[in-house]
């Protein structure tokens, strides 16, 4: 269903986050790639290891508590510091930081002095997180900006429907085509009923199957337990009022009418409510009808399915529908009806206002320049 609160002004505010978020990601790239990725990255790296050595063993390596400690923490924080490549960015930072650790006594703050020796390379862990952020924004608004083109379509779809309908001669003679489809309709309903009712349920289920060779004609599958009754079971021979009829007997009473009572009861009973829903409307045309080559189609389906029960009046009469689609003035009669059947009295005035237009014009072209704009951020 179309979302009929989607404006243009949507469109527009999530064109210019996703812009906002590609040029933050674009500079925290270029911020990153004017020292160097490698380089970046191991000051961080660098940084970091520091910091959790400092967290670590501030406790235990200050004052003169735990010597194992206070040698433990001095060899790995100096050793880390005598690693570093030559070119690291800001390594004097890790050096002052591990000339204020090379003492045979530690203090508090000394691992206070330390980190703020490490400020300077704090930043480098700051560009990559700040990186990650950016891209996680961009994703989010490359995401919510695919979804929200695909909203878009649909409601430049409804409105354009909408705009179509507006277009239709209200006052054409519609009768035209519903008073054949009334007397299809009335015709097959009739007949299907007396047929569920008189023919045994092997039968009625055997057009029911032979529909699902038909994409048009849509009844609802026989669940495949009841499938298995229709072919296998003698009780299939009676019609389905008699066996609903049966599966409400006790047993000892079922025995005297059903050949296998508990194939009825397991089949029939489990499945009376598709039973008893089981009707023509999937053989049904709609109104106002479909297009002239579905109706086309779907006639010629159904010529398919009623040739297994129906009487050659009924069969007249769908071929008379499907004539209808041969008139020249099919489509307008079609799209009068639509109109007279879909539109509400607040689109009909909306659309003699001209506002179906004007959103229609402004959400086309905020759609266009959210595309863009998403396939210059993909890009």
């Amino acid at each position: 269903m179309p979302d009929e609160t989607l404006t243009a002004a949507d469109a527009d505010t999530l064109r210019e986050r996703l812009l906002a978020a590609r040029d933050a990601h674009a500079a925290a790239e270029a911020d990153i790639e004017s020292i160097g990725e490698e380089s970046v990255v191991a000051a961080a790296d660098a940084y970091r290891k520091a910091i959790r050595l400092l967290d670590n063993y501030e406790e235990s390596a200050v004052g003169t508590g735990d010597f194992q400690a206070y040698v433990e923490f001095q060899d790995k924080f100096l050793g880390l510091v005598e690693e570093l490549p030559e070119e690291l960015p800001d390594r004097e930072a890790f050096e002052a930081a591990a000339d204020r650790m090379d003492r045979r006594r530690l203090r508090e703050r000394d691992f206070e002095g330390a980190r703020a020796d490490l400020e300077a390379a704090e930043s480098y862990v700051e560009y990559l997180d700040h990186r990650t952020e950016t891209k996680e924004e961009l994703t989010e608004a490359r995401r919510d900006a695919k979804l929200l083109l695909k909203d878009t379509d649909s409601r430049i779809s409804e409105l354009e429907r909408l705009v179509e309908l507006g277009e239709a001669d209200v006052d054409a003679p519609v009768e035209h085509i519903r008073d054949p489809i009334d007397r299809y309709n009335e015709a097959v309903s009739e007949e299907f009923q007396s047929f569920k009712q008189s023919e045994s349920a092997q039968e009625v289920l055997s057009v029911v199957e032979a529909a699902e060779w038909h994409s048009l004609v849509e009844f609802r599958s026989p669940p495949r337990d009841l499938r298995e009754f229709v072919r296998e079971s003698p009780d299939a021979d009676e019609p389905i009022p008699t066996l609903l009829e049966y599966a409400d007997y006790t047993g000892s009473k079922l025995d005297h009418y059903a050949e296998d009572p508990a194939m009825l009861q397991t089949s029939v009973a489990v499945h009376r409510t598709y039973l008893e829903r089981l009707d023509a409307d999937p053989l049904c045309v709609s109104f106002p009808p479909p297009s002239a080559e579905t109706l086309r189609r779907k006639a010629n389906e159904l010529v398919s399915v009623l040739d297994r029960f129906a009487s050659e009046t009924t069969i007249a009469a769908l071929r008379t529908v499907r004539e209808l689609t041969r008139r020249d003035d099919y489509d307008r009669l079609r799209t009068a009806a639509r109109a007279r059947t879909e539109l509400t009295d607040a689109e009909l005035e909306r659309l003699r206002s001209g506002a179906v237009e004007t959103e229609l014009h402004e959400l086309r072209e905020a759609h266009d320049k959210l595309a863009d704009a998403l396939s210059e951020a993909d890009g």
